[in-house]
């Protein structure tokens, strides 16, 4: 049995699916002349979790339109896992009781690739009926410089050349907008769903620095900046649900249901995929109640819609405390410990002691309580469900990708609350587990385990830049410099601070002398101060 659209009329076929409750044609035809929401990234989490809640929304009957998606980076993605199967995919659930749900998830009307198809991207923005327009392309997609401040060439050449012959991701979408100006005139709502601090802040910064730079060379003019500027809105979101690369596990239970084709793949940009995607229950997604021309009714999907304030909270609260510093810390000595599951990671006492006393005793106290969420409950959640879930096929090896990128929100904003603390139990000094965890990224850097094994670091921008400030550190090796580290433990655009300004540098080179004094050197180090 094929995933396509003839196929679903075999309703028995099916039986074991939740299937869409919607005419399909008649959604794509309504969604072709009438866009209202357009997505950038056709990833695992868009299809996971935006795509789904589109579904809802159709299956209840509150919209008569779909969602288009859009691929700028991997377009390999949209001929493969899009186009192939009908633009259809199955959403896997994975409870931690063991049950799954399967969904035949229907709600993505057209696939498109932003360099063959950018016509039918303009026809779609010029639309008035359209309200929104999101993201899922990783932080990494934002900035419009290197690691050495420098603007990429496809940036550059950007600047220079004008929104007519944009060839940036950013670019393109800042000349997008400057279409639907000139056409229908009406503003519109830029949202990106992705995992970072101030996320779509970061989207109109890199925007308007390119606007600014063609009023600059007289490429626009004072209208056209003012749209830019006035009539776009950026509302912040959170967004939270777990989604690991396609588990060949499920992919061969699918096929036990008479399903072909569904075996995972990788493109030739490295992009793990497949027609189907497996992920958690939990989920959530706030966003600021901010779009000028309305949005689809995702509030009657439980989606909080608040204020800017609170959004920044909770993604604080998530991204500084109860989540995203306990993601990294795992991944980093999972790999060093030769996991290759989260979920076993979970087992391991020391490891849960880290990640525990870290979460609750140094990085609670410093949390950014939103109010319309519990951290001590989404802590919980994470520590007790969500981790721990046996069916889950989330990796450390995934979950280290980019890791320079992140801990300046994921460890900084705490050091940074110790280090402006005026009361003597919150001081920097008597941190413990959360340099422990920076000391245990220092050691990831260095490509070899706790067995003394090499193994494959995972793609990060700035990784030929740290190894080579580690040159020369080996396992084993007795002498480790402070001028070494300094230029990586001084460095505010990692970590956000400066760890020697904050008093952290030092306890954090003394665990990593202990991590890296030989085979076995991490778990002696991770037991000796997270035993029990």
């Amino acid at each position: 049995m094929k995933l396509n659209l003839e196929s679903l009329h075999n309703t028995l076929a099916w039986e074991n699916y939740r299937m869409p409750c919607y005419d399909i044609p008649t959604m794509r035809a309504h969604t072709k002349t009438a866009p209202t929401w357009l997505h950038f990234g056709a990833g695992n989490m868009f299809r996971a979790f935006p795509a789904v809640l589109a579904q809802r929304m159709l299956n209840a009957g509150l919209t008569d339109t779909g969602i288009v998606c859009c691929e700028a980076f991997d377009e390999e993605l949209i001929d493969r896992c899009y186009r192939a199967y009908d633009n259809l995919c199955v959403a896997v659930t994975l409870y931690s009781d063991g049950r799954i749900k399967k969904e035949v998830v229907a709600s993505i009307a057209e696939s498109l690739a932003l360099s063959s198809d950018y016509a039918r991207v303009k026809e779609i923005f010029a639309a008035p009926s359209l309200q929104m327009v999101s993201f899922t392309l990783t932080e990494k997609a934002y900035p419009l410089r290197d690691s050495a401040k420098e603007l990429y060439p496809d940036v550059a050449a950007d600047m220079e050349n004008g929104p007519e012959q944009a060839i940036s991701l950013i670019g393109r979408i800042t000349a997008l907008c400057l279409h639907r100006m000139r056409t229908c005139g009406q503003p519109i709502a830029l949202v990106s769903m992705d995992n970072c601090q101030n996320n779509s802040l970061r989207l109109r910064w890199s925007m308007m620095e390119i606007a600014y730079a063609w009023k600059s060379a007289g490429l626009i003019d004072d209208k056209e900046l003012a749209y830019l500027s006035e009539k776009i809105a950026f509302p912040l979101t959170m967004i939270d649900k777990i989604t690991p690369h396609p588990d060949p596990e499920i992919a061969r239970r699918l096929k036990e249901d008479g399903l072909d084709g569904m075996m995972p793949f990788e493109t030739q940009k490295g992009t793990i995929a497949a027609p189907f995607v497996n992920t958690e229950q939990p989920q959530y997604l706030l966003m600021e109640d901010n779009f000028p021309m309305g949005h689809p009714p995702l509030e009657q999907l439980g989606v909080i819609f608040t204020r800017a304030d609170i959004v920044s909270k909770t993604a604080r609260m998530k991204g500084c405390t109860c989540l995203n510093p306990n993601d990294t810390t795992l991944a980093v000595y999972g790999c060093l410990l030769g996991y290759t599951k989260i979920h076993d990671e979970m087992k391991d006492t020391d490891l849960v002691n880290l990640i525990t006393r870290m979460s609750e005793l140094e990085a609670m106290p410093m949390v950014s309580d939103p109010g319309i969420l519990d951290p001590h409950e989404y802590l919980h959640e994470a520590l007790s469900v969500r981790y721990p879930n046996p069916f889950m096929p989330d990796t450390p090896q995934r979950i280290a990708t980019d890791t320079s990128q992140k801990l300046a929100i994921r460890f900084g904003q705490t050091l940074e609350g110790y280090y402006d603390s005026t009361l003597p139990k919150y001081r920097v000094c008597r941190l413990k587990y959360l340099p422990l965890a920076i000391a245990g990224w220092l050691r990831y850097l260095i490509g070899v385990d706790d067995n003394g094994e090499e193994f494959e670091l995972s793609p990060d921008p700035n990784l030929e830049m740290l190894k080579k400030h580690l040159a020369g550190i080996t396992l084993g090796c007795e002498k480790v410099t402070e001028a070494q580290l300094y230029p990586i433990l001084s460095s505010k655009s990692i970590f956000g601070v400066n760890l020697y300004e904050v008093g952290v540098a030092d306890k954090v080179t003394d665990y990593f002398r202990e991590l890296i004094a030989g085979k076995g050197a991490v778990r002696q180090t991770l037991h000796k101060y997270c035993g029990e």
